[in-house]
């Protein structure tokens, strides 16, 4: 009898055990899986390189999806790659998205955008930071991309003329703007053919440096040094990711330097007269969210930037010799960094 009751025992504290083992996992699912019915969302980014302008636009597009109610690690999965400038990394990178069957992809960059496009035609592609979209073949017009490609677009019409209007008020004895870009960069010879129309017959002379690589910018800024009385840099990847070789020339030899990137000033130029690329990368993520949506990238018009702002740097203005008058500071962002 007393052998009964042991196993009686034994098999009553078994199954409290069972019940509790049942009972608790059923509690932490309720807590943990309250997500459980929302779909996940799947985006891939592909950057082509490091730098500023190109980091600014991703954390725009991201910040919209955010604020949108796409959360990471809730609804919301992201895959970022960066090329680091490389050209097979692109593909490489591409061919990885595509492959991983994200829901949407997101590339930065002229040359990034070339490739995602190149790997999918099913995939629904957004590019931001991309000077011609027309002339790079990503879209076939502005007003109807017409495929599964659409973006921003890192130029404003008005942008490059007043940019060099600025520099004529600024500084009216200076009679040539130095350039420095890579010319394997499509949206880069896009720039420098609207900055030589702009110059026409304004009174600055273009003065080119090119590279092929972000080791030959210091080179390229050096060779300008008792040639160029200003230097501007456009919108070009390998350049602006070797920003500080320049930055360092222009301050020891006391030259100004102009950025088409605002985000440029904050790493030294000492103006700009274009947009935050925060701000492009924004409306590329309302655009995301509009796909996601349903909408359809085919029939979705290419998208750029409205606002622009002269923005100066104090700072870097004193480093390159440049006395900062009232007359410049009037209506410009003073960027203290």
């Amino acid at each position: 009898m007393k052998q009964l009751f042991s196993i009686l025992a034994v098999c009553s504290l078994l199954l409290l055990a069972a019940c509790g083992s049942a009972n608790e996992p059923a509690a932490a699912g309720k807590h943990n899986d309250e997500n459980a019915g929302k779909k996940v969302i799947k985006i891939g980014i592909a950057q082509y390189a490091e730098h500023p302008s190109l980091d600014g636009a991703r954390a725009g597009f991201l910040q919209a999806l955010k604020d949108a109610g796409y959360k990471e690690n809730v609804n919301l999965q992201v895959d970022m790659h960066n090329a680091q400038g490389d050209m097979n990394n692109n593909m490489t990178i591409a061919q990885k998205l595509v492959g991983d069957k994200n829901d949407l992809i997101l590339a930065i960059a002229t040359p990034t955008a070339l490739a995602v496009a190149k790997a999918t035609k099913d995939i629904p592609v957004l590019f931001t930071a991309v000077t011609d979209p027309v002339a790079s073949k990503l879209v076939k017009s502005l007003e109807e991309p017409g495929g599964n490609v659409t973006g921003t677009r890192d130029t404003n019409p008005e942008a490059i003329k007043k940019t060099m209007e600025t520099m004529k008020r600024f500084f009216p004895d200076a009679k040539k703007v130095g350039v420095i870009y890579n010319s394997g960069e499509q949206n880069s010879v896009v720039n420098i053919a609207n900055v030589k129309q702009v110059l026409q017959g304004g009174g600055l002379e273009i003065v080119e440096a090119t590279v092929t690589n972000s080791s030959e910018v210091k080179q390229a800024a050096d060779s300008l040094v008792g040639r160029a009385d200003i230097i501007y840099l456009p919108s070009d990847n390998t350049v602006i990711s070797a920003l500080s070789s320049v930055v360092s020339v222009a301050n020891a030899k006391d030259i100004p330097l102009f950025c088409e990137s605002s985000e440029s000033v904050g790493q030294g130029a000492f103006a700009s007269v274009g947009f935050q690329y925060y701000d492009l990368g924004y409306t590329t993520g309302k655009m995301a969210v509009e796909v996601l949506k349903g909408a359809s990238p085919a029939q979705m018009p290419v998208r750029f930037s409205e606002q622009l702002d002269l923005m100066i740097n104090p700072k870097a203005a004193e480093e390159q010799g440049i006395t900062l008058t009232e007359d410049m500071k009037q209506g410009a962002i003073l960027i203290e960094k």
